[in-house]
């Protein structure tokens, strides 16, 4: 799912690339515009890209970083899952700029946790995190990254008011599900060939409701070896 949402070519501020998806009426929450400020995307791209053109952009190892609307637009879905105290996992982490936007807006009195198979993009994610705005939350502890296969969640640490994934699974794992607290609620692209990004709420019962929200086109939640040979 690509949408030039501008036809000049990239935003050259974090700020006009926000403002910008505002006007568009992707960004409709003044909290989401201002996480989206306070975590400068320039920090999680590699060297070279453009990062406030609204467009996927590939990070190494056959994983990329979602467009700036799909950030928003998840964002928008998971608001009220992500305020003040709350903890909130994202799986298939890669850059980290996701899960530092969600730390700033559970804050330290919070957990915001991410999960990546891919030990470089923690690494990298990490450093990543250090240079921004959420660096204090590395610090305290409230923001952590994790090695693990994102299909099995980080259950040390759940249950969760907010479940992003990043990637596209042929079926929303049971584990995920399980790791939502009641009340709670998961974004997460599902499908193979055609995919649709998937809204996954979870009732104070503990009884589950899915819609679908919009079509997108994602790369695969798949194992570290599947991911490292894909063409």
């Amino acid at each position: 799912m690509q949408h030039r949402l501008w036809s000049s070519g990239a935003s050259d501020k974090n700020k006009a690339m926000v403002e910008q998806l505002q006007r568009y009426g992707i960004i409709k929450s003044s909290k989401v515009a201002q996480v989206m400020e306070t975590i400068d995307r320039g920090l999680f791209v590699p060297p070279g890209a453009s990062p406030y053109f609204d467009s996927p952009m590939p990070i190494g190892y056959n994983a990329t970083i979602s467009a700036p609307h799909m950030h928003a637009s998840c964002l928008e879905l998971l608001e009220k899952h992500l305020q003040p105290g709350m903890r909130a996992l994202d799986v298939g982490s890669g850059t980290g700029y996701l899960t530092a936007c969600f730390a700033i807006m559970v804050g330290p009195e919070g957990r915001a946790v991410g999960v990546e198979h891919i030990p470089e993009l923690v690494t990298s994610s990490i450093e990543n995190i250090k240079k921004s705005a959420a660096a204090p939350q590395l610090t305290d502890g409230s923001l952590s990254i994790h090695i693990t296969d994102g299909r099995e969640g980080w259950p040390e640490l759940a249950p969760y008011d907010a479940i992003h994934v990043g990637a596209a699974a042929p079926q929303i794992p049971q584990a995920l599900i399980e790791q939502l607290k009641p009340g709670g609620r998961m974004v997460i692209p599902v499908g193979t060939m055609f995919q649709e990004l998937k809204v996954v709420d979870k009732n104070q019962d503990g009884k589950v409701s899915i819609r679908d929200e919009t079509a997108v086109r994602y790369v695969p939640l798949t194992s570290k070896d599947a991911q490292l040979q894909a063409n």
